[in-house]
């Protein structure tokens, strides 16, 4: 039987995966500095949050070995961001110019951009080293439409880091670790479905 004093709390367990979370946030952040990288960083802070759930030895290191092999087709998922938001930001501009049809271009473009970071969030959560982006992509995608549930917590995640970006800049950091959490756990749910 194990002493009392050998085993954690649960709230001390609980709160080990939230600092988890947020040093993982950091990593994230350190990671995504490469501009086209954030979809590997979510990927590899996602197989690393997963690993620490499931009581797996892992850590900076593991991090670093996971974002290279992401890295490898993750980077042209960014680039394809990227250019969905420059598109986005064309439709937006068509609203502001008072275009025709404007406000329904804008609107079907956020739309798209939202959907498309969905998929990626929902992609980065569920990779393994050797997974193929566009397969996962097209799963990803299949299941932010048909999980509507799982997308809207993903969608209120990621506006909770623009707000706590809006609000205290540094605190976005971290909490792109709990976005990465959140994604794993939509991602389970989903699974377990």
């Amino acid at each position: 039987m194990a002493d009392a004093r050998t085993k954690p709390s649960v709230l001390a367990e609980r709160f080990g995966v939230f600092a988890e979370c947020l040093l993982t946030g950091v990593w994230i952040a350190v990671a995504s500095l490469g501009v086209v990288t954030y979809p590997a960083a979510f990927a590899a802070g996602a197989r690393h949050l997963r690993r620490r759930t499931g009581q797996v030895a892992g850590g900076l290191r593991g991090f670093v070995a996971d974002f290279r092999a992401a890295l490898r087709g993750g980077w042209i998922v960014g680039l394809a961001g990227w250019g969905a938001v420059a598109v986005a930001w064309v439709d937006v501009q068509s609203v502001r110019a008072g275009l025709p049809g404007g406000p329904l271009v804008g609107a079907v473009g956020l739309f798209a951009v939202i959907g498309l970071a969905v998929a990626v969030l929902r992609a980065a959560a569920v990779w393994a080293p050797g997974d193929r982006w566009r397969t996962l992509l097209t799963a990803a995608g299949r299941r932010t439409v048909l999980d509507p549930g799982g997308s809207f917590l993903l969608v209120g995640g990621a506006v909770l880091v623009l707000c706590s970006a809006l609000l205290i800049a540094p605190l976005a950091v971290p909490v792109l670790g709990a976005v990465a959490a959140a994604a794993v756990a939509v991602e389970e749910r989903h699974r377990r479905r």
